[in-house]
């Protein structure tokens, strides 16, 4: 098998991994959101140092304390990612899948405006009428619901924001995944022994499989992420745009078919809506990056930006 293949091979398990993911945080109820965080941030830690001290890489550390102004950004991205991940488990959790889904479809929209408004770079017209049409897709969804989609909204902001640090920071992601974790694990451990000195901790207390299972999330949490590096390593960052949307289109299947949650005809168009201007949006890259392949230049112009969905 040619290392192109392998990379889409990658890519694709690392996105049914994450298209999957609700049916995997559903079984850690009734744990409530915050205890099923916790446990995914211990455990992360846990088992990407096991894989760090496997391959003994830790001369990351060094680099990483001695820079405050690295370190501060590892900081806000763990805070970033520990909000959406808190949020996915929420929404999930209560029965919101098919938002959560949405979540992701208007990410890579949101992640074009934030190139837009913090990097400077400049949109091309297919470009902006794709966000325009996103625009148009939020306010109809928002009258449907009778309320901003809060939770969508949150994961691709918090999610859009997160890419953004990351982009900056240029951390590998199992280093950078392990020091993020790191930061949060002190809180999580903290709140984790309140909630067992409470008696209100599910963890040990539900079921073997149960307990098993929140000891997984980390494993859970680590494999794709892993899987999604050695893709970005072998196919190029189109590929991997076009790639990502195969998650959330999972999660929408399973909150309609598995969750049978509602998706009256108002909704069903805000969705729409969302899907034309992906598809406007990557038909425009796509042609764009032909024709830089074909001429040999670099335009300044705003590419889909693709970082690792932290679910």
């Amino acid at each position: 098998m040619s290392e192109e293949r392998r990379g889409y091979l990658y890519g694709l398990l690392a996105y049914v991994m994450w298209g999957f993911f609700p049916i995997y945080f559903k079984t850690l109820r009734p744990a409530s959101p915050l205890e099923i965080l916790a446990h995914r941030v211990i455990w992360s830690v846990v088992f990407v140092a096991l894989l760090l001290a496997a391959m003994r890489n830790w001369r990351f550390l060094g680099r990483v304390l001695r820079s405050r102004r690295l370190f501060g950004g590892i900081a806000i991205a763990a805070v970033l990612i520990a909000i959406n991940w808190g949020t996915y488990i929420y929404g999930v959790n209560s029965s919101r899948v098919v938002e959560t889904a949405l979540g992701y479809f208007i990410t890579p929209l949101l992640l074009v405006l934030l190139g837009v408004t913090v990097q400077g770079e400049r949109l091309r017209r297919w470009q902006w009428a794709a966000v325009a049409v996103g625009g148009i897709a939020v306010a109809v969804l928002t009258i449907d619901y009778g309320r901003l989609p809060w939770i969508a909204l949150l994961l691709a902001a918090s999610f859009g924001t997160y890419s953004l640090v990351k982009k900056r920071l240029s951390l590998p992601p199992a280093e950078g995944m392990f020091v993020e974790s790191s930061v949060l694990a002190i809180p999580a451990l903290v709140y984790v022994i309140w909630l067992t000195s409470t008696g209100d901790a599910k963890f040990g207390h539900v079921s073997t499989l149960h307990t098993v299972l929140m000891v997984f999330s980390g494993v859970a949490t680590a494999v794709p992420l892993l899987l999604f590096a050695a893709s970005a390593n072998r196919i190029s960052m189109t590929s991997i745009g076009i790639l990502q949307y195969v998650a959330p289109i999972l999660q929408l299947a399973c909150g309609l078919l598995i969750y049978h949650e509602p998706m009256p005809p108002a909704r069903l168009a805000g969705f729409c809506l969302v899907w034309v201007a992906l598809i406007i949006f990557t038909v425009d890259a796509l042609r764009n990056q032909r024709k830089r392949t074909a001429t040999g230049t670099t335009a300044a112009t705003v590419e889909p930006v693709t970082a690792l969905p932290p679910r």
